[in-house]
């Protein structure tokens, strides 16, 4: 099993529930924040506001917190200065790991990325060391139930859509980064809105690794996830689905 597909596994897998909502939470309000702040503060005419409030709907965010977080944002009580940063490094088995970060301190960010890579067998790279192994993609999913596969395709690619992946687990909507928001509006308004819509980082190749390197690689993901300026890991490693259940993944 390829690691890019394990991501949302393993962000949720570890900790108190209450622990892990509240983290997704703050990483929510943070996207929240920068989208209004770079946009207009309307979701109705901000499309990465739009999908950033979608999310936190489906996080069963509160809508007051959600409100609150957009007016803060606005200039109404201030709002934290948040900067995009990515990280590039590489993990336990050479690994190639992409972190993407908001944060209102670059200096502590970068320092504790780093520490982070160094305690658990990794290291941090250059901008782009590692960028080249992966694909940078709009991803746009859907239930299964949604539609038939003929349907979504048909759909998707009059949207602006590159490829649908459709199977028992769902549709897969892939388009290009700066079509993301519009392919995603124009299937919500045929579908509703969809389960996910993101930018994903794909591998290109993948890194097989064994158990012990496994276990070594979800640790540093783990502790990379639970920093508050993380938003997100991408990481190319491969596994087989039964080193995966062992890990409990």
């Amino acid at each position: 099993m390829a690691g890019h597909s394990q991501f949302k596994n393993i962000m949720h897998r570890k900790g108190a529930q209450d622990a892990k909502r509240a983290r997704l939470f703050a990483k929510l309000i943070r996207e929240i924040t920068v989208a209004a702040r770079h946009g207009l503060p309307d979701p109705a005419a901000n499309p990465r506001l739009r999908a950033a409030v979608v999310a936190a709907r489906q996080a069963n965010m509160p809508k007051d917190t959600v409100e609150r977080a957009i007016k803060k944002a606005a200039g109404e009580g201030g709002a934290d200065d948040y900067v995009s940063r990515r990280y590039e490094g590489y993990g336990p088995g050479g690994v190639a790991i992409i972190v993407e970060a908001l944060t209102d301190n670059l200096n502590r960010t970068a320092s504790d990325i780093r520490s982070i890579f160094s305690k658990h067998g990794g290291a941090l790279g250059e901008t782009n060391s590692v960028a080249f192994l992966f694909d940078r993609l709009g991803v746009i999913c859907y239930p299964a139930a949604t539609a038939s596969a003929e349907a979504m395709l048909e759909a998707a690619i009059e949207a602006g859509a590159e490829d649908v992946q459709s199977g028992e687990g769902g549709h897969e909507v892939i388009c290009a980064p700066d079509d993301l928001f519009a392919v995603r509006d124009a299937l919500a308004s045929r579908f509703g809105d969809p389960e996910e819509a993101k930018l994903d980082w794909r591998p290109k190749t993948f890194a097989p690794i064994d158990e012990g390197q496994a276990q070594a690689v979800l640790k540093l993901i783990d502790a990379l996830d639970d920093l508050d300026d993380v938003q997100a890991v991408f990481a190319n490693f491969e596994v087989s689905d039964d080193v995966l259940a062992r890990l409990g993944a």
